[in-house]
């Protein structure tokens, strides 16, 4: 039994993945977490952490930071965890640092553990749709990743897209571990005559566009209603909380959509099962979402939902690979509404039975032999 430290700059009942790391250490591990916050887990010990919530002064220093390139200093602004040093270095002997912010503290507790990073997400480019983002941390997470990530031991990511271009820039060679979720056992739910169930779960914020999908229920037909799970972080900003209300609003004016409130990770799949078909229009406005294979789509496999999606490549090659839904020609709410239209509850049943093959063959347990392959190899 070895001693591994898992860190992450999140709430764990909202992070699937990160929970599916820590569940799979613990069952021949000693694990430690470092986390926002956490339901208790047997055996797992929690050192819980405050979101940095920065001043208007302490904003215009980081912001000063970030221009001068005092990057050291920025990190400190922005993720000041050094306290931790006196309780934690030196202890492990694998540390899971997920996604870059936590490298720099990962190294920092490092002693002579090995260090395993997780890229959820292709750092240099995750906001570049947004002009002060690529201003100011777009170079800041640039510099952490050429600094950091050729100091890793092993690297995972989240799928081919990502993991291509982290080799291409940074000459790396990331091992791929899918968000797929645990296997689940269930059956389809039973269709209704004359009524097609959608259902989208996942984070609100401006750039993913939800509006689309209400936007998309203007022009299907009466068989279909929305539903959507929404999570909210607390530490969002006034823009976000702003979007989330107008898109509330503008939500209740359509007697076929409701929002729903938000369930816990490992709640998702048995809550959705009752549903048809689970939806994600998400435009390619940066390089992440143009790249993304997010669990909600693994979510809607292992609920043995149909899939309706827009042409974003590696969910396409999944829906493709399985004929388990519709792929809509362009990111154009008419368009995947076109698609939705033309079903018949014949195809319907179909796909929910497709995705049970599907379930079959992608979820978090063949990628758990994965994961504890690479750590065996650092442990030879």
């Amino acid at each position: 039994m070895r001693n591994v430290l898992v860190l992450v700059f999140s709430n764990l009942k909202h992070d699937a993945r990160v929970m599916r790391q820590v569940n799979w250490l613990r069952k021949e591990h000693s694990v430690t977490v470092v986390c926002f916050d956490a339901d208790e887990i047997p055996g797992v010990k929690f050192v819980k952490i405050k979101q940095t919530k920065l001043s208007l002064f302490r904003k215009g220093t980081l912001a000063i930071a970030l221009l001068m390139r005092s990057y050291r200093l920025a990190y400190r602004i922005f993720h000041n965890y050094s306290y931790l040093k006196e309780s934690l270095h030196g202890k492990y002997d694998l540390i899971v640092a997920n996604d870059i912010d936590t490298l720099p503290l990962a190294f920092a507790l490092q002693g002579k553990a090995k260090i395993i990073f997780d890229a959820h997400e292709y750092a240099p480019r995750h906001f570049e749709n947004n002009t002060a983002w690529r201003i100011f941390f777009q170079p800041f997470y640039i510099s952490l990743c050429k600094k950091y990530i050729h100091r890793t031991d092993a690297m995972f990511t989240v799928g081919e897209g990502l993991a291509n271009e982290y080799a291409k820039t940074f000459g790396v060679t990331p091992v791929i571990i899918s968000n797929a979720t645990r296997y689940v056992n269930l059956e389809p739910s039973a269709l209704s005559a004359n009524l097609v169930r959608l259902i989208h779960h996942g984070i609100a914020n401006p750039s993913r566009r939800l509006e689309l999908l209400i936007e998309m229920m203007d022009y299907l037909d009466k068989r279909f209603t929305l539903d959507l799970i929404l999570m909210t972080s607390e530490y969002a900003s006034k823009k976000t909380k702003t979007y989330i209300q107008l898109f509330k609003e503008r939500a209740k004016k359509n007697p076929r959509i409701t929002i729903l409130p938000p369930v816990k990770s490992d709640e998702v799949v048995p809550t959705i099962n009752r549903y048809d078909i689970g939806v994600f229009l998400i435009p390619p406005v940066n390089f992440n979402y143009a790249n993304t294979l997010p669990n909600k789509l693994f979510d809607f496999i292992q609920a043995r939902l149909g899939i309706a999606i827009g042409p974003t490549p590696e969910m396409a090659a999944i829906v493709q690979k399985y004929n388990n839904g519709v792929i809509s020609d362009d990111f154009e709410p008419q368009d995947l509404a076109r698609k939705l239209n033309e079903l018949t509850d014949e195809d319907v049943r179909r796909f929910k039975k497709q995705s049970v093959i599907a379930a079959a063959d992608v979820n978090a347990e063949k990628n758990e032999v994965v994961f504890n392959q690479v750590i065996a190899s650092l442990f030879p």
